[in-house]
Formats: C-alpha cells, sequence, structure tokens
C-alpha cells in the first residue's frame, strides 16, 4: 500500500499516511492519460475564426472594366478571390471543437497523475493548510519549509475555498491555488508539486476510490471534520473558576 509523510507548515514530519491502493498506486496509463490530455486542450478552443466569401464581403457589385478589348482577362468583380479584399476561399469557419471521452478514462487518467506524484515523491500532504492573514511572505516560507525545489511549479489544492491562502498566493508566479474539484489532468501535469491537506487527500479517495459524487464526498469530509471539532470540545478539560462565596448578612 502506498503511503506518504504528512507535514506540518513548519517544514515537519509528522506521521506516515496511507494512501488508497486503487487511488495513488495504479501503473499509469500513458494512452488513456494523452487521449484526455488532447481532449482536454481541444475542448478549450472557442472555435470563432471566421472569414468572408466572396458574396459576404461588401461592394464589388460593378463590372471592373469591359469584357473585351483590355487585352486583360475577364473579371465581373472586384471582391473574387484573386483581388485584394475579395473573399477567401476555405477559409476557417466558426465551429465547435469538442472531444468526449468517457467518466472512466478521465478518472483513470487521473489515478495516473496521482499514482505517478507518489512514486516521485511530488506530493507533499501537509495536516492542516490555512493562514489566519491574506500575506504573500507567510505563504513564500511555507513553500521553501516545505520539501519543493525552489523555482519548480506548485499546484496547492484546497478541500474549501479559503480566501486568505489564495490571496497569499496569487502574487507567486509559480504557486496555483486550486480547489480539489476542478482536478483535472492537465493541471496536474503542469505543475511539479502538488500540496493538498489530509481533507483533501480522504475526498480524493471517497471521489476516485469510492465513486462518489462531488458533492457527496464533500458533505461526508465536512460531517467528519464537524464531529471531530465536537469531539475535541468535548474531551477538552473544563477551567475551573474560582468563585468567591457571598458574604452571609449579619444578624
Amino acid at each position: 500500500m502506498p503511503s506518504t509523510t504528512v507535514f506540518n507548515l513548519a517544514g515537519e514530519a509528522l506521521e506516515e499516511l496511507e494512501l488508497s491502493e486503487q487511488v495513488f498506486g495504479v501503473i499509469p496509463n500513458m494512452a488513456v492519460l494523452h487521449q484526455v490530455v488532447v481532449a482536454q486542450l481541444v475542448n478549450r478552443r472557442q472555435g470563432n475564426a471566421s472569414t468572408k466569401k466572396r458574396s459576404e464581403v461588401s461592394g464589388g457589385n460593378k463590372k471592373p472594366y469591359k469584357q473585351k478589348g483590355t487585352g486583360r482577362a475577364r473579371q465581373g468583380s472586384t471582391r473574387s478571390p484573386q483581388f485584394r479584399g475579395g473573399g477567401s476561399v476555405f477559409g476557417p469557419r466558426p465551429h465547435p471543437y469538442h472531444h468526449d471521452v468517457p467518466k472512466k478514462m478521465r478518472r483513470l487518467a487521473i489515478r495516473s497523475v496521482l499514482s505517478d506524484k507518489v512514486a516521485s515523491d511530488s506530493l507533499i500532504v501537509v495536516d492542516d493548510l490555512s493562514l489566519e492573514t491574506p500575506r504573500t511572505k507567510d505563504m513564500l516560507n511555507i513553500l521553501d519549509k516545505l520539501p519543493t525545489i525552489e523555482g519548480k511549479k506548485v499546484l496547492m489544492m484546497l478541500p474549501k475555498r479559503d480566501e486568505n491562502i489564495i490571496l497569499s498566493s496569487r502574487n507567486i508566479p509559480t504557486a496555483k491555488v486550486q480547489h480539489v474539484s476542478s482536478i483535472n489532468v492537465v493541471e496536474l501535469l503542469k505543475h511539479d508539486y502538488v500540496v493538498m491537506p489530509v481533507e483533501t487527500v480522504r475526498w480524493i479517495e471517497l471521489v476516485f476510490g469510492e465513486g462518489m459524487s462531488a458533492d457527496e464526498a464533500s458533505r461526508k469530509i465536512a460531517a467528519g471534520a464537524a464531529e471531530a471539532e465536537a469531539s475535541e470540545v468535548a474531551e477538552a478539560p473544563v477551567s475551573e473558576t474560582a468563585e468567591t462565596p457571598a458574604a452571609e448578612n449579619e444578624a
């Protein structure tokens, strides 16, 4: 079973986290990975390139010169393709670019990339990824302390939106923050390291391992976090408050 080290924000190793063999321990399927990447890049194209045919170009209604006697080739319009300003022949027309890939193939591609990240020690798991205030310098300090190589691209995947993390990293050219529900193959391959908290790892295992939907996994993670917080509050020692007894009224 694959495993990885859990770090804190100070870069200290805390424990070993066992990962799902079904998600983080598969053999990468390069053929499926290539097909999913091509499909994702193709689907990003807008397909709005357009040119005008000779029937769509304005003007050119008058015959430029008489049919015979000029020694030149006969012409009926100055908007023919051979004229400057004329229509285009076989030019691009607006059309959709779409390449559909089955859901199982998309998920297999993501599992392949995640397994490769684990095998190459490029998946960095932290116990918690949060900041009290948005500050770029604090984010740079966190990235410096984590086992990443300076100058390499880092993708941080959060289980829920955190404005402090987003604002702290948006001025760092080598860092990008993304919600885990937007996980995709191209972003995983573009970045050298993937940093995620333990909750994100569990979300990925629920969705890509157990087949849950994104909403179901988010609700289960949120319920588990709330239950853990409630148990911590219940187990916390109650602070004893010193109460002075009220003085009795003397008769």
